[in-house]
């Protein structure tokens, strides 16, 4: 019986497994195992017409009682009926039955309808594990992930989109992929331009030329970046290589940077700082608004103008670009421009009198370009400035004035624009009593370094030692408002004030001309002050000139100037002098009257109201 019902059932192995499955599934209305549709707990339609609709080459299997066999093209094997669905507490099933084979292998994302783990409890009570399809299982995602070629076209299309930050992350995907193509380098150059980033840009060009010397689009970007550093030359180079020609903006930015650049190097030959500075603005205007090297031309150009504030924004500005290849082989004023760089903070750092910065500078100026004659020359003469300077230090701790005073004075033939050592020198003329010599060289300290506080304290001491009350009163001023804890500068400007009004007291009753801007601010920055600008040819200036004598006798606590705006065009613009005759009335520096209406009576009514008894 057995192997005729084998047999019987290997006759069947043609039909299909749809055909094979509906008839094993058919029962009775009252069939005890028929499970109700509509039941709660049914989920035998949907699944079932799901799994009605799958079909699988080579196998077929059917339903007879509680043996079932199955046959295929291969051969055959017994299928087992095992209960599925709701579980008695005996254990046994009591509706539908259903079929597994005794060994199935199952996709990790497929469950079957009629196997285990389908909505049912597994042996042992563990339920079934399933698994989401992720986006990268579908093969979608992770093939785009891998694809260089799919990451470029993206990352290409937010680039266009201005986001250059994102664009640049998938050019660097991209690149770890596929590092030897150089397109993938050239347009992560042109995200870090759009990100300002010019020297990484440069590399990346560099880069993607080494690795594809005829890549054209690399080279016209590579000089469209070396245009923005002022290498003018390379720039060329790149621009009309290969054949090609830049666009006719390009073109005219290149020609514009070159002129500026051949002015510039005119100027500093001739030592015309001024219009060496305006000739490297001009040329950072025009184009080259990312080279280092014209911001040290601007640097070194506020350094000789004496801006020193000036001078350090600019060569902080030139150092925080770091050189690339092509960088490294540029020059301007004979000397290669890294070592340019290094050659101006030289100068900075020695104005400052930081004397120790200043020969690191310049001894790595003379490593990057030891041909250049320029830098090989300072740093000579700052090895020779700093002899000069230690000897001078040496004879100033021993009191030795007189030769420590030599021994700065070499040191400035050596280098005439170093602060310190006017001040040094200043300190030493001081204690030889030598008070005008103390004055002359503190001024040129702060003509150098106008913010250098200790010679302003040197003139200003000089200034009480010659008696110059008005100058030290505004000296001493200044000092106060950057050292307003300082005992010692509060008690100068108490007793340089006192000073100046017991001298004001004891005049001569004379008018003072005067035709320097500095003396003129000085006079009036303290106490009451009347000023007649005039011509001196002026008959009408002439004839005021008479009685303010007069008015200056009779009232000696405060002083009477006369300014010739002719031979004083810098008080008249100071003052904004337009017409003359004209009176200015002043108290401590400050602007009381203003008026071109001038007689005898008038002007002494005014110095009574302004002065004696103001209302």
């Amino acid at each position: 019986m057995s192997g005729s019902k084998k047999k019987s059932d290997s006759e069947k192995g043609s039909s299909s497994l749809a055909d094979q499955m509906k008839n094993s599934m058919r029962f009775e209305e009252d069939d005890p195992r028929v499970l109700r549709l509509g039941s709660p707990v049914s989920t035998l339609r949907s699944r079932m017409s799901s799994s009605n609709t799958r079909s699988t080459s080579g196998s077929s299997a059917s339903v007879s009682g509680r043996n079932v066999s199955s046959s295929t093209s291969s051969g055959s094997r017994k299928i087992k009926i095992v209960p599925a669905g709701n579980i008695c507490p005996s254990g046994n099933v009591i509706t539908g039955m259903r079929c597994k084979p005794e060994r199935t292998v199952l996709n990790d994302n497929e469950m079957i309808p009629g196997m285990y783990g389908y909505g049912s409890i597994m042996p042992g009570g563990a339920m079934p594990k399933t698994r989401r399809a992720s986006p990268e299982s579908s093969g979608v995602a992770s093939s785009s992930k891998n694809n260089p070629e799919e990451l470029n076209t993206q990352a290409n299309e937010i680039y266009k989109k201005g986001n250059f930050a994102e664009a640049l992350s998938l050019y660097d995907k991209t690149i770890a992929i596929s590092p030897g193509d150089g397109r993938f380098h050239c347009n992560r150059a042109a995200a870090l331009m759009g990100l300002k980033r010019i020297i990484e840009a440069v590399k990346e060009c560099e880069e993607a030329i080494r690795l594809s010397p005829t890549y054209v689009r690399a080279h016209q970007r590579l000089g469209s970046l070396l245009l923005c550093l002022g290498q003018v030359e390379n720039a060329r180079e790149h621009l009309f290589s290969l054949g090609q020609k830049p666009d006719q903006a390009t073109l005219q930015k290149l020609q514009a940077v070159a002129e500026h650049i051949s002015k510039c190097t005119d100027a500093r030959r001739l030592e015309d700082w001024t219009t060496m500075l305006k000739e490297a603005e001009a040329a950072t205007t025009s184009g080259a608004d990312a080279s280092p090297q014209l911001f040290a031309c601007q640097a070194e150009a506020h350094l000789k103008l004496h801006q020193l504030k000036d001078a350090e924004l600019w060569i902080y500005k030139a150092r925080m670009y770091e050189p690339s290849a092509t960088a490294c082989q540029s020059k301007i004023f004979g000397m290669l421009s890294e070592a340019y760089i290094f050659f101006v903070q030289a100068q900075i750092d020695s104005t400052l009198g930081k004397f120790d910065d200043a020969c690191t500078a310049i001894e790595r100026a003379a490593r990057i370009d030891p041909q250049s004659a320029e830098v090989t020359g300072k740093l000579k003469n700052m090895r020779l400035v700093g002899k000069t300077r230690t000897l001078g230090n040496e004879h100033f701790n021993s009191k030795k004035y007189a030769q420590a005073c030599t021994a700065y004075g070499e040191g400035l033939l050596l280098d005439s624009s170093n602060s310190v050592l006017y001040y040094n020198r200043a300190n030493c003329w001081f204690k030889l009593g030598e008070w005008e010599n103390s004055l002359a060289d503190s001024n040129h300290a702060l003509l150098i370094r106008p913010h250098y506080t200790k010679a302003l304290f040197r003139k200003a001491a000089s200034n009480i030692k010659l008696e110059r009350w008005a100058d030290a009163v505004r000296d001493y001023e200044i000092l106060r408002q950057e050292l307003p804890n300082n005992e010692e500068v509060a008690e100068n400007l108490s007793h340089a004030r006192v000073e100046l009004k017991k001298s004001r007291r004891e005049g001569d009753g004379k008018v003072e001309l005067v035709s320097d801007l500095e003396k003129f601010r000085a006079a009036i920055a303290s106490g009451a002050s009347v000023v007649h600008f005039n011509e001196l040819s002026n008959p009408e200036c002439m004839w005021i000139s008479s009685f303010m004598d007069t008015l200056s006798a009779k009232y000696r606590s405060v002083i009477f100037l006369k300014v010739d705006v002719k031979q004083s065009p810098a008080i008249a613009t100071a003052e904004k002098i337009t017409v003359v005759p004209a009176f200015k009335l002043y108290k401590n520096g400050s602007r009381k009257v203003d008026t071109v209406t001038a007689t005898p009576g008038f002007l002494e009514l005014l110095i009574k109201n302004t002065f004696i008894d103001p209302i």
